[in-house]
């Protein structure tokens, strides 16, 4: 259902719909992916209103590393705010269910109008998984808001509305974090550099950080030398030869980065509350 905003110009649009947005919610559902909560946080979270309710949804919980993401749970419950971990390809929890229940309930004396939602966050961390969960994949699209532009759309939930809103990632952000985001599928790897590039940076990245004999295990590939080394025994494990028997390191960390971001190479965090993988601001 959603849209993504990648371009300067589009992202100020997709920017001032979320803004506008804001003066008529009830709640924020803001989706981040589990693996690295601080790298794909809205880039416009800092602007919501202290006012508006902003609930927070750590997605691909599944594919997280368990003890980080209960880290990350208790730190960011820690601000007052409500937080799930969740993998949603699955119903949602009982928790979830309730608090927005509790919500509806609470603006009962809103007889004129139904609670309004928006789930929000940067492209692929699962914004359109949630609101097919809140509502339903066949759910109607119900009618615009008064002063909202009529490019949201709305969708009817139990007691509730939600609004579709657009994917966005700041073009202008550290080239660092977009790789890094590429890593977990969230931003276009081919858009970034060379697949080869993108995974000696993620090898790299994954030894310094202590992980990537955990990662690389599956796969049988010894972690001893550079880079491509490593990416070259991954490439001949996964079966990327050229003819002749030589390997194709472009292909090799393309299958690299997609075994990794699916979770086929095992669970994994990119970031604790502690050390951050974003640059700093």
């Amino acid at each position: 259902m959603a849209r993504t905003v990648w371009f300067p110009g589009h992202m100020a649009k997709g920017s001032r719909q979320l803004m506008e947005l804001c003066g008529v919610l009830d709640v924020i559902l803001e989706v981040r992916d589990a693996r690295a909560p601080m790298l794909t946080k809205s880039p416009i979270s800092e602007k919501f209103p202290k006012s508006l309710s902003v609930w927070h949804v750590l997605s691909k919980a599944d594919l997280a590393d368990e003890d980080v993401t209960s880290q990350w749970l208790t730190s960011l419950k820690a601000s007052g705010r409500k937080v799930w971990a969740l993998d949603l390809r699955h119903e949602l929890p009982g928790s979830l269910k309730k608090s927005l229940a509790s919500l509806v309930r609470s603006s009962a004396d809103r007889i004129y109008r139904e609670t309004r939602v928006a789930v929000v966050g940067t492209p692929n961390v699962g914004k359109s998984t949630l609101l097919n969960r809140l509502v339903g994949r066949r759910a109607a699209v119900v009618g615009g808001v008064p002063g909202v532009t009529k490019g949201v759309a709305w969708f009817k939930g139990q007691g509730f509305v939600v609004a579709d809103s657009p994917g966005i990632l700041d073009p202008r952000s550290e080239a660092d974090a977009h790789r890094k985001m590429s890593w977990i599928s969230s931003t276009k790897g081919q858009v970034i550099g060379a697949w080869d590039d993108l995974a000696c940076e993620c090898i790299d990245f994954m030894n310094r950080i202590g992980r990537l004999s955990a990662i690389v295990s599956p796969l049988g590939v010894d972690i001893e030398g550079d880079n491509r080394d490593v990416l070259e025994r991954v490439g001949r494990r996964l079966g990327k030869l050229r003819p002749g028997g030589e390997i194709d390191l472009e292909s090799s960390g393309r299958a690299f980065i997609d075994a990794l971001s699916s979770g086929r190479l095992g669970r994994f965090s990119l970031e604790t509350p502690e050390a951050p993988a974003a640059p700093e601001e």
